[in-house]
C-alpha cells in the first residue's frame, strides 16, 4: 500500500508553511538557472525575500504554453542536458510541441505522486495493470507506468491502437486494472460486446482514466459496460504528466499532491486572483520541479478547488471535475458553451450512444451548431415518428442545458469516429 500518510494528511497549516518554504527556494531556482525567469522576475521585482507568504505568489507573472514554444525545445530547462534523464513532449497539434525535461528526482517524485492517486482508489500490488494509453512522448503511459509499478501491480504495457486485440488481452490476462481515456475505455467495452465477450469474462475492477474530460454520465456507461470503478485523475506534461491530482475511492474531487504543487483560480479574463470556491481557470506552480520548473503556469483548465479535508482523511486540496477548457469554450450566438455541457447531456438519455460530432458552421455572420450522435438501435432510422420524436427530446435537452437550439442529426450505429486517444469531437467549419 503506497499511502504517504505524514505528506498526505498534514495540516492546512503544515501544508501551508511547507509550500512557501518551497516556493521560495523555486523561486531562487529559476533566477539563478532559468534566463527567462530570470530577466521576466527581474523586470516584475520579484525575488524570493519579497514572498513573505503565500499570496505573495500574486506578484510573479503568468508563464503560458507561448513561453514553452517560444523557447522550444530546452530555453526553459533548469539544468544541462546530461542531467536531464527523460524527455517528454505534447502533440505539438497548434505549433511546435512543448518540451519538458526531468532528472533523476523528478522521475522520482512523479512516480510518488501516480501511486499516490492510484492507491487512493484500491489499487494494489495484487493487481495487473493493462495500459491502453499510446507509450511515446506523451507523458500518459510511462507516468502510469512507472506510477504502478512503484506499488507493485503486474504492468501489462500493452499501448493503445489494435483494439481488438486489447479486448483478447483483457480476456486472456485478466488484467484488473484498465489505464486510457475514457472514450477508448468505452469503445474497448463495445467491441468486447461485439465479439461476445461475457462481463464476467473480464475481471476488471478499476478504470484509472485521463487525458480528456469525463462526465459523470459517460462514467455511468463505462462502468455499466465493464463493471468496474470508474476513477478520473488530471495532468499534463508542462507540470509533471498525470499525477498532479487524482480521485479517491469517494470521487469528491481530486487530490492534488500540495507538496509538490501550488493551486490557483483565477479570472480567465483579467487574471485576477479568485476567491476559495470560486470557479474559474486553474494555475499552478511546480515547487519540487528541477529540470523544468514552472511559475504560475495557466493550464486554461475551468474548474473549482475545495480545501474542505476529505471523508478518506486526505487533507490536500481537491479540484473539481474539469468543466471545460477556457480555449476549448465555444461562443454560439453570443452564448459559452462547453462540449462537457453536450456530452452531459448525450449520455444521459436512452437510445443513443455517448459518441457526438460536434459541426460548427457560419451564415449570414450568424454561428450554428450541429450535434451529430449515433443511434443504439439501426432499426429506429425505418420509424419516423420514433426517430423524430427522439430528435426533437435531444434537442429540448440540448435546449435546457445550453441556452441555445441546436441541429441534432441521429446517425446510425458505429458511423462516427473512435479514438484510440484524446478524442478530438469538433468539427469547426466557420473559417
Amino acid at each position: 500500500m503506497f499511502f504517504q500518510k505524514d505528506i498526505e494528511t498534514m495540516s492546512r497549516n503544515e501544508i501551508e508553511s511547507l509550500q512557501l518554504q518551497r516556493l521560495k527556494h523555486t523561486v531562487n531556482y529559476c533566477i539563478n538557472n532559468v534566463p527567462f525567469y530570470a530577466k521576466r522576475l527581474e523586470q516584475a521585482k520579484v525575488t524570493p525575500d519579497k514572498i513573505k507568504s503565500l499570496s505573495d505568489i500574486q506578484y510573479i507573472p503568468f508563464t503560458t504554453k507561448a513561453d514553452i514554444r517560444d523557447n522550444y525545445p530546452y530555453g526553459l530547462f533548469a539544468v544541462p542536458l546530461k542531467k536531464i534523464v527523460r524527455i517528454h513532449a505534447s502533440s505539438g497539434t497548434t505549433g511546435k510541441p512543448t518540451v519538458v525535461g526531468y532528472t533523476r528526482d523528478d522521475i522520482a517524485n512523479w512516480s510518488d505522486c501516480v501511486a499516490r492517486f492510484c492507491t487512493a482508489v484500491g489499487v494494489c500490488e495484487n493487481d495487473i495493470a493493462q495500459i491502453s494509453f499510446g507509450y511515446g512522448l506523451f507523458t500518459g503511459a510511462l507516468g502510469l507506468h512507472y506510477g504502478l509499478e512503484k506499488i507493485g501491480c503486474s504492468v501489462i504495457p500493452v499501448s493503445s491502437g489494435n483494439t481488438e486485440k486489447q479486448v483478447m488481452l483483457l480476456k486472456d490476462f485478466q488484467p484488473t486494472v484498465l489505464v486510457s481515456t475514457p472514450s477508448y475505455a468505452m469503445y474497448m467495452s463495445e467491441v468486447a460486446k461485439q465479439q461476445g465477450i461475457a462481463s464476467d469474462e473480464i475481471k476488471l475492477r478499476v478504470g484509472l482514466f485521463g487525458s480528456e474530460g469525463c462526465t459523470d454520465e459517460l462514467r455511468n456507461k463505462i462502468e455499466k459496460g465493464f463493471g468496474l470503478f470508474s476513477t478520473d485523475n488530471y495532468g499534463m506534461s508542462e507540470l509533471m504528466g498525470p499525477g498532479v491530482s487524482g480521485e479517491c475511492e469517494y470521487r469528491e474531487g481530486l487530490h492534488i499532491a500540495e507538496d509538490h504543487f501550488i493551486p490557483e483560480i483565477i479570472n480567465s479574463q483579467t487574471g485576477e486572483v479568485l476567491d476559495r470556491g470560486e470557479k474559474g481557470e486553474l494555475v499552478m506552480t511546480t515547487i519540487t520541479k528541477q529540470g523544468i520548473p514552472l511559475l504560475r503556469y495557466r493550464t486554461k483548465d475551468i474548474t473549482t478547488l475545495n480545501y474542505q479535508p476529505c471523508k478518506c482523511g486526505r487533507t490536500h486540496v481537491r479540484m473539481g471535475k474539469v468543466q471545460g477548457r477556457s480555449d476549448d469554450m465555444l461562443k454560439i450566438r453570443g452564448v459559452n458553451v462547453f462540449p462537457s455541457q453536450i456530452e452531459s447531456v448525450i449520455a444521459g438519455i436512452d437510445g443513443i450512444s455517448p459518441h457526438y460530432e460536434l459541426i460548427l458552421t457560419r451564415k449570414n455572420y450568424t454561428d450554428y451548431l450541429e450535434v451529430k450522435v449515433e443511434l443504439v438501435n439501426a432499426e429506429l432510422l425505418e420509424d419516423y415518428s420514433r426517430l423524430n420524436a427522439l430528435r426533437e427530446f435531444v434537442v429540448a435537452k440540448l435546449h435546457t442545458v445550453l441556452g441555445i437550439k441546436a441541429k441534432v442529426s441521429l446517425v446510425a450505429p458505429s458511423i462516427l469516429k473512435r479514438y484510440e486517444g484524446k478524442a478530438k469531437r469538433i468539427v469547426d467549419l466557420r473559417n
